[in-house]
């Protein structure tokens, strides 16, 4: 579902499109419908359909999306978490086969993404049980991790750690054991065990037959054929990067910017001020160069100052680490500071390189806190611009009319990923914060107390809220704490 901008608000998947749709715009469902569901109604100007071959395919596809555009109206799949991969390294001397949720370039064999874990898992348990393929974590185990496992006597294991097994067969078993978990032969195998569970039900041995059941049902629900969405394939999307990149440049009048960075300033209240630089790189996000901040000069909520201060902390470390790893030019004043750092990363010799364009989150007043701290520390050729939120303009340094770009174009959607991108990240330190000022107990305030007294009267008293109903001599009992402290730290609690 989008909006008026073309932003995807929500995404969502049904087997039933035309009832999942006309369900949201009965006036007696509307009625029924909580806040968030009426605003979301309210909002949505189009539709964009995929069609996809069974439900599993439908839940990787919807995950995918959501974590890809970050729909404000979805809930599910917002998370970093993502779908269960099977993995086995064959370069082990001894691969075993393990669940993991992320995909790296180590060289290993993955299998996946499984929609439903629970299943993948216990299909897993299965395979190394059936191929007598080994579960012990060591890399290379041996007679000292055999004599503290028992697979091997309750039949689960071909016990590779004492050479019950040659290396080219249990290699045999391993490869057999991934051709099943990439589909081949699963019909056949399928077939022979629902064989034995009607053998098993014909010799009453109905735990066998409920055991052979269960691996059944795992097998048909983890390895249900299904396609892998990526990026321009399979799926069409509007994100166009290298065409978008041009396209802003053209627009805001400047070579293509490769390198752009974005700050945003979350103060949802005045005990935690942060803020945000995100990177993108070729109009995709650049994650490692990633940077939070935690305002340290600025009381109360002041947008302007803290953003001064972050541009101020991000570009002054810039200059000072070019300067330290290239003393040769810091003497030179006659070659502007922009024009020295590109020359710098043009020859390999900066640490740190300049963006190509700034961008700061907010409008005419953010853009003018900025340029004067950039103008302070000598980057007055440093390209910035500021984009509004209220009707998405952009505003250039010196110009009084700010740049208008149709919604409908790549240009602006980039300026708004990356903006958006920044404010999640800047919120989602906030959030960081607050969860550790929660967990933080009154007492850590408390003059004179150390993590030792701490841990001995919330032991001893259960909570704050009960010590302070207590008398300095029922603390003073505790070992370690003298009457004085406990008259102070009572006179502390309770405002004396």
């Amino acid at each position: 579902m989008m909006d008026r901008l073309g932003s995807i608000i929500y995404v969502g998947k049904a087997k039933d499109l035309r009832r999942r749709l006309s369900s949201y715009f009965m006036p007696s469902g509307k009625k029924r419908a909580d806040r968030k569901t009426r605003a979301l109604i309210d909002s949505i100007c189009d539709f964009e359909t995929h069609e996809v071959r069974n439900e599993q395919e439908a839940l990787l596809l919807e995950g995918k999306l959501i974590k890809q555009y970050r729909p404000r109206y979805n809930v599910s799949f917002m998370d970093d978490k993502r779908f269960l991969l099977a993995k086995v390294n064959l370069e082990d001397p001894w691969p075993r086969f393990s669940t993991t949720r992320l995909k790296k370039a180590d060289g290993a064999c993955y299998f996946g993404p499984f929609a439903h874990s629970g299943a993948i898992k216990a299909t897993v348990a299965w395979l190394n049980r059936e191929f007598g393929v080994r579960s012990c974590r060591p890399r290379i185990p041996g007679e000292q991790d055999y004599k503290h496992c028992n697979a091997d006597i309750i039949r689960n294991c071909s016990a590779p750690c004492i050479a019950k097994i040659t290396r080219e067969n249990y290699l045999e078993k391993i490869e057999e054991a991934c051709e099943l978990l990439s589909g081949k032969g699963k019909r056949v195998r399928l077939k022979s065990l629902r064989e034995d569970m009607a053998k098993a039900a014909e010799r009453l041995d109905f735990e066998k037959a409920a055991r052979l059941r269960d691996v059944i049902a795992n097998i048909e629900r983890a390895l249900i054929p299904t396609r892998q969405f990526s990026r321009g394939r399979g799926v069409p999307t509007t994100v166009k990067p290298v065409e978008d990149l041009a396209e802003l440049g053209e627009w805001l009048n400047m070579p293509t910017p490769t390198v752009m960075e974005c700050f945003d300033i979350s103060n949802i209240s005045n005990t935690h001020i942060v803020a945000s630089m995100v990177r993108f790189r070729e109009g995709l996000p650049d994650n490692q160069n990633y940077r939070r901040y935690r305002i340290k000069t600025v009381e109360g909520q002041d947008d302007f100052a803290s953003m001064a201060e972050v541009v101020r902390r991000r570009y002054g470390r810039i200059l000072q680490e070019n300067m330290t790893a290239n003393p040769e030019v810091a003497s030179d004043t006659q070659e502007p500071a922009v024009e020295v750092l590109r020359r710098l990363a043009s020859e390999g010799k900066s640490p740190i390189t300049l963006p190509d364009l700034v961008i700061v989150d907010g409008g005419k007043g953010q853009l003018s806190a900025a340029v004067a701290e950039l103008q302070r520390l000598g980057l007055h050729g440093l390209p910035i611009v500021g984009l509004a939120k209220q009707r998405e303009e952009i505003f250039k340094p010196g110009e009084s009319e700010p740049i208008t770009i149709p919604h409908d174009l790549g240009a602006l959607k980039l300026m708004q990923r990356i903006r958006d991108e920044a404010h999640r990240f800047a919120n989602g330190y906030n959030e960081l914060l607050l969860r550790k000022r929660v967990k933080e107990s009154q007492l850590d305030d408390c003059p004179g107390i150390s993590p030792a007294k701490k841990k001995l009267l919330l032991k001893k008293f259960g909570s704050v809220k009960r010590l302070m109903k207590v008398t300095p001599e029922q603390i003073g009992e505790i070992p370690g704490i003298s009457a004085k402290f406990a008259k102070t730290l009572l006179e502390f609690l309770r405002g004396g």
